[in-house]
């Protein structure tokens, strides 16, 4: 295997990037492992791939890269993945994809050039044999609950979702009225929760004056706690209620990482791998 290469600009990150892939590194571990003697082929789905490598910033300074998840899925070895998809929208990021295909040229990858959303929709397989992994980790709002319903239909793919709290909450004014909400950003948001459940957040509060106002409850608990409730119904009994909450340097919440077991079956045993590591790390 070669060394990393350098042409292609990659994905920025920091401590909270590094908890993530630990946790994510963990359960691909651990989820192979438990799996070893099963019957099923492996695969392991990045949905929005990146270029495979992450450098980290402290204070707007670099200290060094990290391997990013498609990266790391490739080293899994107690029972390597069968088949591994990198699904990239990113001309440069696929190219980098490329290059870290032809350094395991033994390994079945496949480079996807395709809109996650659109992809997932769309993915076909004999779910009978097969059995995986799949990573939703995007750079913002981009994974719609349409994407959500079909994956859970699936009942095979234990997927980790990277739930944006942080740039949602930016996209709500505090004291205003859903209505005040940006057009394009309410389009989003309905997108991302499959409805407007978001306009929840918005309650009915009286100033000095008595006069009626509406405003947004502070916080982002607001805005996870009726994500993850859709979950939970769309999921049922695979849907894990332990979740990570990773933050920035100044220890304000960025992101949730949650994870949603893939067949009913193997739920018990993937909420106790992914828990256990949840809490550890």
């Amino acid at each position: 295997m070669t060394g990393p290469r350098m042409g292609a600009p990659a994905q920025f990150g920091g401590r909270w990037t590094s908890q993530k892939l630990d946790i994510l590194e963990r359960y691909l571990d651990a989820y192979t492992t438990a799996l070893k003697r099963q019957k099923f082929k492996l695969v392991y789905i990045d949905a929005f791939a990146g270029s495979g490598r992450i450098a980290l910033r402290d204070n707007n300074k670099a200290r060094g890269f990290l391997d990013g998840s498609a990266a790391r899925a490739i080293k899994i070895r107690d029972k390597a993945f069968d088949r591994l998809i990198f699904v990239e929208k990113d001309v440069a990021r696929r190219k980098e994809l490329r290059a870290l295909r032809r350094d395991h040229p033994r390994r079945n990858i496949d480079v996807v050039d395709a809109d996650a959303n659109e992809f997932l929709r769309k993915f076909d397989n004999d779910w009978r044999c097969w059995r995986g992994v799949l990573l939703l980790d995007p750079f913002g709002a981009e994974v719609e609950w349409s994407t959500i319903e079909k994956i859970a239909d699936f009942n095979a793919l234990d997927t980790w979702i990277l739930f944006p709290t942080s740039g949602l909450a930016r996209m709500l004014p505090r004291n205003k009225t859903p209505e005040d909400v940006d057009p394009t950003w309410a389009t989003l948001l309905t997108k991302v929760y499959g409805d407007d459940s978001w306009r929840k957040l918005y309650h009915e509060t009286t100033d000095l004056l008595g006069e009626t106002l509406r405003q947004r409850r502070p916080g982002v608990s607001g805005l996870l706690s009726i994500y993850k409730a859709k979950l939970r119904d769309l999921f049922d009994d695979r849907f894990l209620e332990k979740s990570r909450t990773l933050k920035n340097s100044r220890n304000s919440p960025l992101f949730e990482f949650i994870f949603c077991a893939g067949h009913p079956a193997g739920a018990k045993i993937a909420h106790r791998i992914a828990k256990h590591i949840i809490d550890s790390l």
